[in-house]
C-alpha cells in the first residue's frame, strides 16, 4: 500500500477542519498540466503543513484526478473546495498562479479528490525523511516509515469512527446526506498491511469523474455545453446501484430526465432505444427517435473500464424502460 503526503495550503486546511462534516474534499492545484498519479483509488492521502509547523494533521483517500474548470469544481464540490465562494476559489488561483484572471476566463486546474476526510486531535510531527525542499508531496511505501505508518492507522480509526455514525445516523431513522455512502471499508487481516477498498465514489467525484470520462459531452446528442451536462446513474444508487463511471452516463439535462422516467434506454450494443410512450405521452420527441433510427452507438469514453457496465443497462432496460 501507499501512501502520498501532500503540502497543505494552511488557509485550506483550517477551513475544511471548522467543517469535518465535509467528508469529500478537493485537494485542488492551480494548474492543470501535471497529472496526479501517485496513488490508486482507496489509498491514503495525508495532509502535512508547511515549514516550521511541518506536521500531519489529517487525510483522506483517494478517489481519482481531474482537470475541471473551475466553476466545475466550484459546482461539484462547492466548500470542499476548502474556500466559502467561487469567487474566493478563483482569488486563490490567481494568488498561486500570479496572473489575474479575466472576468470571463475558466481556466482547468487540476483536482485530487478525496473521501471520508479525517482531522486528526493532535498534529503528529512530520516524518524526518520529508526534505524541506519538496513543494508538493512525497510518496512511501507501506513499511517505509513508522511516522506515515502511525498516521495511517489514526485516518483508519478516524474512518471507521465515521462509519459508525453513519450507521447510527441510519439506526436512528436519520436519513443520510444524498451523496453519503458507506465510508472507507477495512477489510483483510486485523495484523500486517491493511487493505483499503473504496466501494463508491462520493457524489462530487462521480460527476467530476463521469465528466472527465465523457470528455464533457452528452453520450447521447454530443451536446457540449457544460453547465447542461448531467452525470446520470444507469442503475440509482437508491436501487442498489453505485457511484462508479461505469454506473454513469454523461447526458444534456432533458435527456438525463427521460432517461430516469424510463422513456429512453441504451442497450449492451450502446445503441439508444426510445419508448413509443414518448409520443403517445407528449407528441413530440422526432429528434430522439430519429437518432434511435440511426442505430449510431453513444459515445463512450476512451477507457474501456470506465465504459457503461452491460450489467447495469440490462438492469435499466428490464425495470426502468417504458417498452410499450
Amino acid at each position: 500500500m501507499r501512501t502520498y503526503v501532500g503540502v497543505t495550503d494552511a488557509a485550506w486546511a483550517s477551513f475544511l477542519r471548522a467543517r469535518a462534516q465535509l467528508e469529500e474534499v478537493n485537494f485542488w492545484r492551480p494548474g492543470a498540466k501535471a497529472a496526479f498519479s501517485a496513488l490508486t483509488p482507496g489509498e491514503p492521502f495525508l495532509f502535512k503543513t508547511h515549514y516550521p509547523h511541518n506536521s500531519l494533521i489529517g487525510g483522506g483517500f483517494f478517489e481519482g484526478f481531474v482537470r475541471l474548470r473551475v466553476s466545475d469544481a466550484w459546482r461539484f464540490f462547492g466548500e470542499g473546495n476548502g474556500v466559502a465562494s467561487g469567487e474566493d476559489l478563483r482569488s486563490r488561483i490567481t494568488h498561486y498562479r500570479r496572473e489575474r484572471l479575466d472576468a470571463g476566463e475558466d481556466p482547468e486546474i487540476g483536482c485530487v479528490l478525496l473521501r471520508n476526510v479525517v482531522w486528526f486531535t493532535a498534529p503528529v510531527p512530520a516524518p524526518p525523511s520529508f526534505a524541506p525542499n519538496v513543494v508538493q508531496g512525497k510518496t512511501y511505501v507501506s513499511g517505509e516509515d513508522a511516522v506515515v505508518d502511525h498516521a495511517v492507522s489514526s485516518l483508519l480509526t478516524g474512518a471507521s469512527t465515521l462509519e459508525a455514525a453513519v450507521s447510527r445516523r441510519l439506526a436512528d431513522g436519520r436519513s443520510a446526506p444524498d451523496d453519503d455512502d458507506s465510508p472507507v471499508e477495512i477489510g483483510g487481516p486485523t495484523r500486517g498491511e491493511p487493505v483499503l477498498t473504496v466501494p463508491r465514489l462520493h457524489q462530487g467525484a462521480f460527476r467530476a469523474l463521469v465528466l472527465n470520462a465523457y470528455e464533457a459531452h452528452c453520450a447521447v446528442t454530443g451536446h457540449k455545453i457544460r453547465p447542461t451536462l448531467q452525470a446520470a446513474h444507469i442503475r440509482p444508487v437508491a436501487a442498489g446501484g453505485q457511484h462508479r463511471v461505469d454506473n454513469g452516463l454523461l447526458l444534456r439535462s432533458d435527456i438525463h430526465t427521460l432517461f430516469d422516467l424510463g422513456y429512453l434506454t441504451v442497450d449492451t450494443r450502446m445503441n439508444v432505444h426510445v419508448s413509443p410512450r414518448l409520443r403517445h405521452d407528449f407528441g413530440n420527441g422526432e429528434e430522439l427517435y430519429a437518432r434511435a433510427e440511426e442505430r449510431r452507438p453513444i459515445l463512450l469514453p476512451r477507457r474501456r473500464a470506465d465504459q457503461p457496465s452491460r450489467e447495469a443497462l440490462e438492469w435499466h432496460g428490464d425495470t426502468i424502460f417504458l417498452a410499450s
